[in-house]
């Protein structure tokens, strides 16, 4: 829903939030349920009501549980059986300056006492997150502290251990090394949040003396939407790739009309210097594992030109896919994604022509098309919106765009065969197949969030949830990562079964679709059914169960020799297969059997 979409009017969603639920109830649109618990310091009503609103958006169908107001210690603590029996998927803690309870202290205090203090405080905190995720085993999002309306001793307050600003600086640095070092915890930055708002617009006192409202009703939208990023992030809702316009978006001027010499980038004037720092600001998106492509109204060769400007950043092997040529833009954006394997509503459109990200926006539906004045409006639409939010990070990430163009390549040697078969022998593929490891854990839940075309069950887990299944013996656990004569391709697939009787009952069974056709399911397969023989399992049983963006995959089982049992209205549908004379069936992947070993 566009009026959802950053930047958003935060007075409009205020006053027409229920209209906009109903719509969004309405729009027939498949979601993903997660209970939330929301355990506040403060009053939460609003910003349960604009984060239901951001979620609906992005895919998700939330179910809330509220604590009593200021009873976050209380229910997360001590007994709450209405929270024991919502059983959340997610725990937010929203606590603010507010409930800081052990500063400031008087000036007379000795830097000791400031520092037990301090320690208290934060105590505070970390026996609530312990108890939490011992009790609940789900992701946890903590608010840190935003900075006060007033300082005491003013400038000194930054750095004397008597200040409060002091104190809020030393409590959040010690939340952010919490973060670090524990999975499924992540930080809600309010302290960011609330500058980037203004301070003095953010302690609306009246609204606190009110209502127990820890910041103004009109931060609230910007407060849930940041709070969604996270969220959003957490259950693959994120963005992958980033398709730039050229002219007048990564730099100025019309370089078929102007030339090479003739566009502005660089240091040289301050529109120069402008793209350039969106050509920086991309770049960095790149190395956080975002997918860099090119679409615009240009001949090729002014493309390539552009990009090897001496100023330009951007150069053209930063990119996995180019598309100039004077075809419609949303017609080359479904094009390239087909290419990439990648769904259109992956992308995120960056056009300077308003007229473009109309037609675009209209044609293309889930796509993410931000509105920008300037090129500097183009940085903070692109920051602020979050659409690549960043909650976990891993070597595969930074290496996503050469994966990519890995790809391109494989497709380009593909046509010089005649026969795929010969062409996937050619290119040298070889498997590590093996049972979950605690280095490999990270990318495999990331993989279960983030994987939707090629998933059998769509089923989501957190990194705790992974962590019970890996440890857990009535489970047979499977992560294949593939390597060819182009390059390392990451862990590309999981099959998660769960051990009854004689017979294993798939739950999760998914593949990144950029190593669709190459039969690696093929060789998980087999690999599955010989860990099956070891433990005396005689037969699989399969599950499908439909979703908007899966149906590549309905007849999967069946073309293994699976025999369906059950077909459903709604799509679903249910398989066997008895293992008893199966033979294998992968004939081009080399697996590296010596290096599986199922705990």
């Amino acid at each position: 829903m566009k009026e959802l979409e950053y930047p958003f009017d935060s007075s409009f969603l205020l006053q027409k939030r229920r209209k906009l639920k109903k719509a969004l109830l309405a729009d027939g649109s498949a979601r993903m349920e997660k209970r939330i618990a929301v355990l506040g310091g403060s009053t939460t009503n609003d910003i349960v009501s604009m984060l239901e609103l951001f979620l609906l958006n992005c895919g998700i169908q939330p179910v809330f549980y509220q604590s009593e107001y200021a009873q976050y210690w209380q229910d997360a603590m001590f007994d709450a059986p209405e929270l024991a029996a919502f059983q959340p998927d997610l725990i937010f803690i929203h606590t603010t300056s507010r409930n800081i309870t052990e500063a400031p202290l008087p000036l007379s205090a000795s830097e000791q006492e400031v520092q037990d203090a301090l320690e208290r405080q934060y105590t505070h905190f970390t026996q609530m997150w312990e108890h939490l995720a011992a009790t609940y085993h789900c992701p946890i999002l903590q608010n840190n502290f935003e900075l006060p309306a007033t300082r005491l001793m003013g400038n000194r307050d930054g750095w004397d251990c008597h200040g409060m600003v002091w104190f809020i600086s030393e409590l959040n640095r010690k939340f952010g090394q919490y973060a670090a070092a524990h999975n499924d915890f992540y930080i809600h930055d309010i302290h960011y949040l609330a500058a980037s708002y203004g301070l003095d617009a953010w302690h609306d006192n009246s609204y606190w003396y009110l209502y127990k409202y820890a910041m103004t009703l009109d931060a609230i939208p910007e407060f849930a939407y940041s709070l969604t990023r996270i969220i959003r992030s957490i259950y693959g809702k994120n963005k992958k790739v980033l398709a730039l316009d050229l002219d007048n978006t990564l730099w100025g001027g019309v370089i078929g009309d102007d030339g090479q010499e003739g566009i502005s980038v660089g240091q040289e004037t301050a529109e120069a210097e402008a793209y350039t720092e969106v050509q920086e600001y991309c770049k960095a998106q790149k190395q956080l594992g975002v997918l860099l492509t090119i679409c615009s109204k240009n001949e090729p060769e002014n493309a390539r030109l552009g990009l090897s400007h001496p100023d330009s950043v951007l150069h053209e092997d930063d990119f996995v896919a180019i598309k100039a040529n004077w075809e419609p833009k949303d017609r080359n954006l479904v094009q390239t994604a087909a290419e990439l394997s990648l769904l259109p509503e992956s992308f995120v459109f960056v056009d300077d022509n308003p007229a473009e990200r109309e037609i675009v926006s209209a044609q293309i539906a889930g796509i993410a098309v931000p509105e920008f004045q300037d090129p500097a409006d183009c940085i903070r639409v692109l920051d602020h919106a979050g659409y690549f939010e960043t909650t976990t990070f891993s070597a595969a990430d930074a290496n996503r765009s050469e994966m990519y163009r890995a790809n391109a390549q494989r497709a380009q040697m593909q046509q010089t065969y005649a026969n795929y078969t010969d062409y996937l022998l050619g290119l040298d593929m070889h498997a590590d197949i093996r049972d979950f490891d605690a280095v490999a854990l990270p990318r495999i839940v990331q993989l279960t969030n983030k994987s939707n075309q090629f998933n059998l069950t769509t089923r989501r887990y957190t990194q705790s949830e992974m962590e019970q299944v890996a440890a857990d013996h009535k489970h047979i656990r499977l992560y294949g990562r593939l390597r060819d004569k182009f390059g390392d391709n990451g862990i590309v697939s999981v099959v998660i079964g769960e051990i009854s009787g004689d017979t294993l009952h798939i739950e999760l069974w998914l593949m990144s679709c950029r190593v669709l056709k190459r039969d690696m399911e093929l060789a998980m397969l087999d690999t599955l059914v010989a860990e099956c023989r070891k433990q005396g399992i005689t037969a699989i049983c399969g599950y499908y169960y439909k979703t908007a963006k899966n149906a590549m995959v309905k007849d999967l089982f069946g073309t293994f020799g699976f025999t369906k049992t059950e077909q459903f209205e709604n799509g679903d549908s249910t398989w066997r297969m008895e293992i008893a004379g199966y033979e294998n069936q992968n004939h081009v992947i080399q697996v590296n059997e010596k290096e599986h070993q199922q705990a």
